[in-house]
C-alpha cells in the first residue's frame, strides 16, 4: 500500500500530461492552422526597352512636352537599374507667359526652359499583385520606387545636374509588353550659367515597355 501511495502522484501527473496532449491534438484537428501560398510571378523581366511620352508641368511660364527612350536591366524581381534615359522636349507657352510678354514686353528668352536631359536611376520593386476585372480578366501589375541623377540642358543656364526621386507603376499586357507610368521630382543644383538657387523639375510620363528574355 505504501508503494502504491508513492506511485499515485506520478501516475496522476502522467495521466494529466497525456490528457493535455490529446486535447491539444484534438483542437488542432478541429481548427487547423491557416497556411498561405505565394505564387510565382508569371511575368519576369530582364532587358527592358521603354518608349516614353511625358510632360514637365511644374513651371508657371511653360509646359514642356518631351519624348524619351530608356533601357532597364532587371537584376531580380525586386531590384533593377535604369541604366540610361534620354529625352528631348518642346516648350508650350502658358497664358501667364503670353500675358507678361504682351503687357510688359518680357523677352521670350528671359525664361529658362528645359531643352533635353539624360539620367540614370536605381529601381526598387517592393509590391506586385493582380486584380480581377468583373470576374472576366486578371490584370497583373507592380509598384516601384526610383532614385538617381539627371543632367539637364536649360535654354539660358546651360547644363545643370539634378537629384531625382520618384515612383510609379506597371500594368502587364503579356510577357513581352507592359505599360509604365512614372512620376519623378528633380532637385536641380545651383550650377551653370551663374545660377545661385536650386531648381525643381517634375516629370509625368507614360511608357510602352518591351521585355526581352525575362521568362526564358
Amino acid at each position: 500500500m505504501r508503494h502504491l501511495r508513492r506511485l499515485h502522484p506520478g501516475l496522476l501527473a502522467t495521466a494529466l500530461v497525456f490528457a493535455s496532449a490529446a486535447a491539444a491534438q484534438t483542437q488542432e484537428l478541429e481548427n487547423p492552422g491557416v497556411t498561405s501560398a505565394i505564387q510565382d510571378r508569371p511575368y519576369r523581366m530582364l532587358h527592358e526597352l521603354d518608349l516614353w511620352v511625358g510632360v514637365l508641368p511644374l513651371d508657371a511660364f511653360y509646359v514642356g512636352v518631351y519624348a524619351q527612350v530608356s533601357y532597364v536591366y532587371h537584376f531580380s524581381d525586386r531590384f533593377a537599374w535604369q541604366v540610361g534615359r534620354g529625352a528631348y522636349g518642346l516648350a508650350a507657352r502658358t497664358p501667364l507667359r503670353a500675358e507678361l510678354e504682351r503687357t510688359f514686353g518680357v523677352q521670350p528668352t528671359a525664361n529658362d526652359e528645359v531643352q533635353f536631359f539624360v539620367g540614370s536611376d536605381v529601381m526598387w520593386k517592393p509590391f506586385y499583385g493582380k486584380l480581377a476585372v468583373l470576374n472576366r480578366a486578371v490584370i497583373h501589375g507592380e509598384v516601384h520606387l526610383l532614385g538617381g541623377a539627371t543632367l539637364f540642358k536649360f535654354s539660358n543656364s546651360g547644363f545643370r545636374p539634378g537629384i531625382n526621386i520618384g515612383g510609379g507603376g506597371r500594368i502587364f499586357l503579356n510577357r513581352y509588353v507592359s505599360f509604365r507610368l512614372d512620376l519623378t521630382h528633380n532637385v536641380v543644383l545651383p550650377t551653370g550659367g551663374g545660377t545661385t538657387s536650386f531648381g525643381n523639375v517634375m516629370t509625368v510620363n507614360l511608357a510602352l515597355a518591351l521585355n526581352f528574355g525575362g521568362n526564358d
